[in-house]
């Protein structure tokens, strides 16, 4: 999952996170943030620029989800809007808060990426650009993935690298063998009436997308080299550029979050430049309540427990891990035979993309 804050000129920066409980911490700050819930998942699924094949043979039912003109332009210039009307006023010192899942920006299944074409730019003489007319002027000319565009040098994402280096980005991550059932829950009976999800799909597990994004951000110096709430920095394949750059490379691990929420939540704020209260663990007032409700509105049943929830206290003992015969006995008694094969096959998959963002994680 990721986390952003936009960056400006005169104001603090946006950024993307992943966790839903860790987005209604944020939406308790209506001070100094304005939040924005998975906007990038209208393109990737419905627009006309869709990468995922989950809703291809229904067109219908994008049309009925309300978002099948969007496109990654679009949705940028909505994330600009809100931007600029945060700006309005500099001296409440407002940020952009997008939470979203980085595959969203990432064609799955390994495909090679290349530039959205709403986003995409042609040459005009030396050292200029423009957007290519077609991309701009009738976006149902714009076709699903793949692409007839260019892509760009290292980039993983059909974003363009100026665009990306607009946003602060942070990283929320769970070990797959707690976040791959969970989300296996969301695509079969009875959640999936609700979801909408009737398949489960591997790739959307998102590690494999996360880690690339994750290292390209790395590469390119936008992140790093420092890590948050660690005296120490990772400065392999780092460009020229990379030691200049005070975004640090911020890494949550939501279990980490779930045994100590006051000290996570404190060390994440205090890397990204947002003042901790406690009564950000707190979220039980009926106006928190109903901007959840407006937030996780266009993805029912995946936000259920979040949205049942009131705050967020420290749980009473850490999580220990089962054994893979505990897992998948567990499994087979939820979700079938073919269901844990399938789960387990999925975990075992992005264990080590994991393990390799966990190094990142910061402390309280």
């Amino acid at each position: 999952m990721l986390d952003c804050f936009r960056k400006s000129a005169s104001t603090p920066t946006p950024s993307l996170i992943l966790k839903l409980i860790s987005l209604q911490v944020f939406m308790t700050r209506r001070d100094a943030l304005t939040c924005i819930h998975e906007p990038f998942g209208d393109a990737f699924y419905h627009g006309p620029e869709r990468m995922s094949s989950r809703y291809e043979s229904d067109e219908q039912a994008r049309i009925d989800s309300g978002f099948d003109q969007s496109t990654f332009r679009t949705i940028l210039d909505r994330i600009e809007k809100e931007s600029a009307e945060v700006r309005i006023t500099p001296s409440s010192g407002k940020r952009i808060f997008v939470k979203d899942m980085v595959y969203y920006l990432v064609p799955p299944n390994g495909a090679p990426p290349s530039i959205a074409p709403s986003l995409a730019r042609k040459k005009r003489g030396v050292g200029t650009f423009e957007p290519q007319p077609d991309a701009v002027a009738n976006s149902t000319k714009l076709a699903p993935f793949p692409y007839a565009t260019e892509p760009e040098l290292r980039n993983p994402t059909v974003v363009p690298s100026d665009i990306l280096g607009r946003f602060h980005f942070t990283f929320l991550i769970r070990h797959p063998r707690y976040s791959v059932p969970s989300y296996y829950r969301c695509t079969v009976p009875p959640l999936a009436e609700v979801t909408g999800f009737h398949t489960f799909m591997p790739s959307e597990a998102g590690y494999d997308e996360l880690r690339r994004v994750f290292d390209y951000l790395r590469v390119v110096g936008q992140v790093g080299p420092k890590i948050a709430s660690k005296d120490v920095g990772v400065n392999e394949g780092m460009n020229s550029n990379a030691n200049d750059n005070e975004v640090e490379i911020c890494v949550l691990d939501a279990d980490d979050l779930l045994d100590d929420p006051a000290g996570i939540i404190a060390a994440y704020c205090k890397s990204v430049g947002i003042g901790y209260h406690e009564q950000m663990l707190n979220w039980d007032s009926e106006e928190d309540q109903k901007q959840a409700e407006d937030a996780f509105e266009k993805w029912k049943g995946f936000h259920e427990d979040a949205m049942n929830s009131r705050g967020l206290v420290p749980r009473k003992h850490k999580k220990n891990a089962k054994s893979e015969e505990e897992e998948d006995r567990e499994w087979r008694e939820k979700f079938g035979a073919e269901g844990a094969k399938v789960i387990r096959q999925t975990v075992d998959a992005n264990v080590k993309d994991y393990e390799y963002l966990k190094q990142f994680a910061l402390t309280a």
